[in-house]
């Protein structure tokens, strides 16, 4: 059970849970922003219809093109939002890449391609919904329930989670606490595992060039980073000591190959060989932010860098492996033959 606190001089004193007047409310907030789930997607319909007389809640696209159905549990039981949201992933998984995009057209009121580049920087794929993966969001969920989905995901490698809302009320204002009951970025590779070649043994990272962060930095110092959130910061967490990574950074490409030289910190706790990071000088200072905040702060995992190059001269070829996530796994042959000849490295 989520539980919220206030800060009230050196006590935690705290926050009673409060109820949304309309559900539906959520829906709208969802539509509006989906990374309030920490979700990276553009929204490309709202009560969608399907051929079987269904209306699914929120149809989504990610940065791969594929289609991610969110569906509110509202006042059906778990088991009926269970079976309803496999039964519109049963009429998704179906859709053409020219269905999907006259369905985005209609509800965007313009052309996919174009709004797609603008939220995630790249080209829309040739080819779409290539996967799905399915979203409950809830309130609540019985224990059986919470089974059923963990047997779909863990056993059968479907891509299906819950996501679940609290609200609070702190002196006049309403709280929205959001949380998983998987790990999204577990459940959507496990999925992918089963439409793509085998683990390379290689880990894929984002190195996230922009207002907190500077690649200079992260080559010279030897580190990658992720922070803002659980969602950004998490993920860092999956990579042990020794794992082989390379680093990408969005619109530009390939820009480094190492090994895992520390787990996750914060960044105010992570040593440099010239001493702790946040004392050193930084093209980007800002990676100071929220340096006292475990939710928000900064994530650091030291790497031993064998190979770097600046962000302009970044290797990249048009049909390689990369999608929004901080952390994956890398299968993609391509793009390993690519990596290993650019880099000039000999992976086993």
């Amino acid at each position: 059970m989520t539980r919220l606190y206030r800060l009230s001089g050196s006590a935690l004193e705290p926050i009673s849970r409060g109820k949304l007047v309309n559900e539906n409310l959520i829906e709208g907030w969802i539509e509006r922003q989906p990374d309030l789930l920490g979700l990276d997607l553009l929204v490309i319909g709202r009560q969608v219809v399907t051929e079987f007389g269904g209306r699914i809640d929120l149809l989504g696209i990610d940065a791969d093109g594929n289609l991610v159905i969110i569906e509110l549990k509202r006042d059906r039981t778990p088991r009926e939002i269970i079976a309803q949201v496999l039964d519109y992933a049963s009429w998704v998984s179906d859709l053409t890449t020219r269905q999907v995009h006259d369905l985005a057209t209609g509800y965007l009121n313009g052309q996919l391609d174009t709004t797609f580049r603008e939220r995630f920087g790249a080209a829309l794929p040739q080819t779409l919904n290539e996967t799905h993966s399915m979203v409950i969001v809830a309130s609540a969920f019985d224990a059986s329930s919470q089974r059923i989905v963990r047997y779909l995901s863990e056993r059968h490698d479907i891509a299906i989670n819950t996501a679940f809302f609290s609200v609070f009320e702190d002196e006049g204002r309403t709280l929205l606490a959001t949380d998983w009951l998987l790990d999204q970025a577990e459940v959507a590779e496990r999925s992918e595992a089963r439409v793509q070649a085998p683990w390379s043994g290689l880990w894929y990272v984002n190195v996230g060039e922009g207002s907190n962060r500077a690649w200079e930095d992260m080559r010279r110092l030897g580190f990658i980073s992720a922070g803002g959130g659980d969602w950004y910061s998490g993920p860092l967490q999956r990579l042990q000591i020794g794992d082989p990574i390379f680093a990408y950074q969005k619109q530009a490409g390939y820009v480094g190959y190492g090994k895992v030289a520390s787990t996750a910190v914060m960044a105010r706790d992570f040593e440099t060989r010239q001493g702790p990071l946040l004392d050193q000088a930084l093209v980007q200072p800002n990676l100071a932010h929220d340096r006292d905040d475990p939710k928000r702060s900064e994530y650091v995992v030291g790497v031993e860098w064998l190979r770097t190059i600046p962000l302009p001269e970044a290797k990249w070829a048009e049909g390689l492996f990369a999608n929004q996530n901080i952390v994956c796994k890398l299968r993609d042959p391509k793009t390993v033959d690519f990596l290993k000849e650019q880099f000039g490295v000999v992976i086993d």
